[in-house]
């Protein structure tokens, strides 16, 4: 590939240096009106679009459409918790690879168990462990980039044009990236088909309700030995 190449490359790689998320020390302890809730998102993710100042990171009628689709718990008096807040980054960085059937299972257990504050741990607790994790994930980003950029670079080596040469390595890395981010949804969505992933809360919820429902109907009689 040639050096205009490599420029892009270490050009992405630096970007990747430079990926932040929103801690939740940069929300406010307050409720916070819708308004103000999409100005907070705004100002903290602009950076990761691919237009900044362009792209829309977070809109009222999304908002809307996410309690609607009951991805977001409803405000309270109008107004939205930080745990509204952290469950909206959630979302944000999801729906670029999930549906949004798909975000409400992952998100359900998450939002019945843990939004609430009931739970041992809580909502930012979970936020904090899993975005922890960015730092490790970057730079093993970086490594499977270089890996596949340089496989890339070793393609279409007979073709004698050398700008004809540098499209289809370029057409090479593309396919790579693509047919990895492929794979990883096609491993999200096999994964969330899977009964397991929803029944933390789920199943707390029913074991609960048996148990009520026990306890207001008494020990069952076999009808049979009843007669007897």
């Amino acid at each position: 590939m040639t050096i205009s190449t490599e420029d892009l490359l270490n050009s992405i790689l630096e970007s990747l240096d430079r990926i932040d998320y929103v801690r939740p020390g940069d929300i406010p302890n307050i409720d916070l009106y819708m308004d103000q809730v999409t100005t907070l998102m705004d100002s903290k993710l602009r950076n990761s679009t691919r237009n900044p100042g362009e792209d829309k990171i977070l809109t009222k009628t999304m908002i809307n459409n996410y309690a609607k689709n009951n991805l977001l718990p409803p405000p309270v008096k109008k107004k939205y918790s930080k745990e509204h807040v952290l469950i909206l980054i959630f979302i944000y960085y999801y729906k670029g690879v999930m549906s949004i059937n798909d975000i409400q299972t992952i998100l359900q257990p998450i939002t019945d168990q843990y939004f609430k504050g009931d739970a041992k741990l809580s909502l930012e607790d979970i936020y904090n462990e899993v975005f922890s994790l960015e730092k490790e994930q970057v730079e093993v980003m970086k490594k499977d980039l270089i890996e596949k950029f340089t496989r890339a670079g070793e393609t279409f080596p007979e073709t004698e044009e050398e700008e004809e040469r540098q499209f289809l390595q370029f057409f090479s890395f593309i396919c790579m990236l693509s047919f990895d981010v492929y794979v990883k949804k096609l491993l999200i969505e096999k994964l969330l088909d899977l009964s397991s992933i929803q029944i933390p809360a789920k199943r707390k919820k029913a074991q609960s309700k048996s148990a009520k429902e026990s306890a207001e109907n008494g020990p069952s009689v076999n009808t049979e030995q009843k007669k007897e």
